[in-house]
């Protein structure tokens, strides 16, 4: 009996997150006159080219490449450093380490909203508004805590005797680094691949912050040419919508595999 009931209350969970999706498909293929007259999720004349235009119109297809372009810099930024400086907190020691990394992982409880006002001064006086650069590194900045302390705990957990085999063949500690710790923390960097580029991806009050170009706008605000002052086309919004999300779901796939392993491994021990 309770395993019935945990089951119909997984299924009612799992309906309530798959039904706005497919609402979304559903609406992605009807005309803007029978979307909110027709409420049923089986569209009997489904209107694909709303796909086409929603590509084509108010530079779509421009935006989709500036949010791929800046999640993968963001993703590679992120990783680069928070593995080299998780890698320094576990395995090298200097003076006030531990004091460093309490002050690092203090700042994920400010959140980037939250430092907006000297974010802009500071950006100002770079001259680096409405600029790609002004609005990757913020970013990058902004994942780094969470990717030191999951890594850092990863580390943690290696033996140090795979390290000291690999020192006796004759390796520094950066080809230590290289070729043993990071192969090994794969389900870890998976789990920050994830989290960062889904946290870019859906990125909108940074950008609406830094950049004011056109050319340089994420895909969160290029959806907003569906909305006008008086009139949503909300075929073309869902469309849209639809669109954005191939890349997440199709990197969330690929990445299934190592997702709970890194997720346990950082979560395990501190």
């Amino acid at each position: 009996m309770l395993l019935a009931f945990a089951h119909a209350f997984c299924l009612s969970i799992a309906a309530g997150c798959v039904f706005p999706l497919a609402w979304m498909v559903s609406s992605s293929l009807k005309t803007q006159s029978t979307i909110f007259s027709d409420m049923s999720l089986w569209v009997s004349r489904p209107h694909w080219g709303n796909y086409y235009e929603a590509w084509t119109r108010g530079h779509f297809g421009q935006f989709f490449f500036n949010s791929l372009f800046y999640t993968l810099a963001v993703v590679v930024g992120v990783i680069a450093i928070s593995s080299l400086a998780a890698y320094a907190f576990s395995r090298l020691k200097f003076p006030g380490k531990n004091i460093l990394f309490i002050l690092l992982i203090s700042t994920m409880m400010i959140p980037i909203p939250g430092s907006f006002i000297a974010l802009y001064v500071l950006l100002v006086k770079l001259d680096l508004i409405n600029t790609r650069l002004g609005y990757i590194l913020p970013q990058v900045n902004g994942g780094l805590a969470l990717g030191i302390f999951l890594l850092k705990t990863f580390f943690d957990k290696l033996p140090q005797d795979l390290e000291d085999a690999a020192r006796i063949d004759g390796c520094n500690k950066f080809q230590v680094y290289w070729n043993v710790a990071l192969p090994l923390a794969k389900p870890a960097l998976a789990v920050l691949v994830v989290f960062n580029a889904l946290a870019v991806w859906n990125e909108y009050l940074l950008a609406m912050l830094v950049l004011s170009d056109r050319s340089l706008m994420p895909l969160q605000r290029g959806l907003m040419v569906f909305q006008g002052a008086h009139l949503t086309q909300y075929p073309l919004l869902m469309a849209g919508i639809a669109i954005s999300i191939i890349p997440i779901v199709t990197l969330y796939f690929l990445m299934q595999r190592y997702i709970v392993a890194g997720i346990t491994a950082g979560a395990l021990k501190m």
